[in-house]
Parts: C-alpha cells; sequence; structure tokens
C-alpha cells in the first residue's frame, strides 16, 4: 500500500493473507520515514542512464506531470508528491525514474517507500524491473494500475523476497459531486491539540488493514509527524464523541484534478451503524473544496465498505494491485 498511505478500512476485519507465490520467511517493516529504506539512510542520489531509462531532476518536472495528468484519478499520489516536492530524491523521499521512448519521456516509476509505475506499458515496465532488480528491493509495497503491477511482480517475484500479501484486485474509485446522503454534521477537521486522540485510531487501522504495525524502531515518530502534518494541512477528519473517534479518514493526496482519501475506519464496536457512509459523505463534501474529483481505492473483499461507498455514490475508474512486504 501507499506509504501516504491508503488504507481502506470500512467495516469487516481484514481477510487474513493467502500464501503468495514464490514464498519464502521474510519479516514485515513496520513504517519508516521514505528516506530510511535506502542504504545508510542516505538517498542515492548520483544520476544514472541506460539506452531508455534515466533518473529524473527537478528539469523534468513539467514533463512528468504531463505523464501524471493523462491520468489524474489513476496517479494522484504521484502527481501530488510532485507538486509538493519536486523531483530531487532528498525532497521527494525516493527517486522518479523516466522511460524514453524515440526520445520521448513516456512512462515514470516512483521507487520510494512504495514502487508506483505510471502510465506504464509493457516495454516501460521491463525497464523498470531491470533497474528494480539491480539495486534491490528497498520498498513496502509494489502498488498501482492493476496490469502495470501484474507484469512488474511477474518479473521481480523470482529475484525479490516474498510478500506478505497480493492484493490483485483494488477497486478505484471516484465522484466528482456531493453526496446524496446527509453528511454527518458531527464530523470535522481534526484540530492540532487533538493529535494524541486521534493517532491511536490511526495506529489502530493501519494495522487491522496492513498486518503491520506503522511504529518502527523510531518509536513511530515518521508516522507521527506524517499525522500532525496532515492535521496541520486541514486534510484530517473525524468525528470525535467524548474524546473517542467514531470516524476518521485523511485526504493524503491533493492535486489540481483529484484528490486521494485514505484511511478511511470505524472503530468495531461502532460498525453497522452507518457510520462511514455518513461520515464519509461529510469527508467527500469537505475534499470536492481541495479538488473537482475524489478518489479512493478499496479491497475487492471488503464488501461492506465497498457497499458503503457505493451508498455515499462513489462509482469504479480503475483497477488497483497491491503487493505488500
Amino acid at each position: 500500500m501507499l506509504r501516504q498511505d491508503l488504507p481502506i478500512a470500512g467495516e469487516p476485519p481484514r481477510r487474513p493473507a493467502e500464501p503468495a507465490p514464490h514464498r519464502k520467511t521474510c519479516a514485515a517493516p513496520a513504517y519508516e520515514a521514505p528516506a530510511s529504506r535506502y542504504s545508510g539512510g542516505v538517498l542515492r542520489t548520483r544520476p544514472w542512464r541506460s539506452a531508455s531509462l534515466r533518473l529524473l531532476t527537478d528539469h523534468d518536472r513539467d514533463e512528468a506531470l504531463a505523464l501524471c495528468d493523462r491520468d489524474p484519478i489513476a496517479n494522484v499520489f504521484v502527481s501530488a508528491r510532485i507538486r509538493a516536492t519536486g523531483l530531487d530524491p532528498a525532497r521527494l523521499g525516493g527517486q522518479l525514474w523516466g522511460y524514453t521512448d524515440g526520445g520521448a519521456l513516456s512512462a515514470l516509476c516512483y521507487s520510494g517507500a512504495n514502487l508506483v509505475p505510471v502510465e506504464a506499458g509493457p516495454d516501460a515496465v521491463a525497464a523498470f524491473a531491470s533497474r528494480a532488480r539491480t539495486q534491490g528491493r528497498r520498498c513496502s509495497s509494489i502498488v498501482g494500475p492493476a496490469e502495470a503491477v501484474s507484469q512488474l511482480w511477474s518479473l521481480l517475484a523470482p529475484v525479490w523476497d516474498s510478500p506478505r500479501d497480493v492484493r490483485p484486485v483494488q477497486p478505484v474509485l471516484a465522484m466528482s459531486g456531493p453526496s446524496a446522503v446527509e453528511p454527518d454534521p458531527l464530523v470535522r477537521m481534526v484540530r492540532p491539540r487533538e493529535l494524541d486522540v486521534l493517532l491511536p485510531a490511526c495506529i489502530a487501522m493501519f494495522t487491522e488493514e496492513v498486518g503491520v504495525s506503522p511504529i518502527g524502531a523510531d518509536g513511530g515518530a515518521a508516522y507521527r509527524a506524517r499525522m500532525a502534518d496532515l492535521i496541520g494541512a486541514g486534510r484530517s477528519f473525524a468525528r470525535v464523541d467524548d474524546g473517542k473517534v467514531i470516524f476518521k479518514a485523511e485526504v493524503g493526496a491533493v492535486t489540481p484534478y483529484a484528490c486521494q482519501v485514505q484511511g478511511v475506519w470505524v472503530p468495531p464496536e461502532e460498525r453497522g451503524r452507518g457510520h462511514a457512509v455518513r461520515g464519509m459523505a461529510a469527508v467527500v463534501q469537505a475534499a470536492l473544496r481541495l479538488a473537482p474529483v475524489v478518489t479512493l481505492y478499496v479491497n475487492d473483499f471488503n464488501a461492506p465498505a465497498r457497499a458503503a461507498y457505493r451508498h455515499v455514490g462513489f462509482t469504479q475508474a480503475a483497477t488497483f494491485m497491491s503487493v505488500l512486504f
């Protein structure tokens, strides 16, 4: 999953992971700041290139964004990262690889805490896989359009360690107008002073959805900082009753064309009472002030969550696939 990240927890517990091909014993990593996934905790920024693949720099920003904007819903995560930080790896939290065809940039791959292909056809995927094999696995997930991720993983599976879970079908949902459902009037922006109220709910959501805790060797400092940033940006929403989080969600990525909701969660004892539907209607109402399209993705096996999103008014726009390590 995206370390932005997008765990979509609706109503039920997470499906137990099924055995994946080429499985070997592998310890699952906890949440870490993206830079720590590089050797020695330092991003390797020395320029490199092959016949069709090169490390992009800030000089490539406009061309890279033009590629992302071909599908602003599917590419919202990478597009938002580029717009927020530029392409310098130290700021981006990873490298952005560019694939050229006939001299023109035709595909991208974000390589950081996640490996995310953008507008990548078979030839570009093969080039990205070759580069990823050379550097070894540094990511906690591969995520993106299902066709590209499926091909990418088929090329990496023989040489990378076995994943904890493979989720081959994750509907990408979107809507561009307010919900017909009455929003929950108690869902609001989380206040900076409420970080310690929200954080346990965020940790519970992440652990339930992903299967590992986001608290890493840093004691959770990176995850806490990420949540604090979202709260400070006015992109964290919750219903809090007497100090208890009843519903929560964040807008993790924003571009001029779309924004992506993540971390949707209702505590187990409050599920089945309509909090997810009315809460999401409120989040959509707020998110449409940030971008003209609101999007998220959900596990295909999470039937209650998918039903809730349909009730809110989301329709399917694409299909993702995730490989989780």
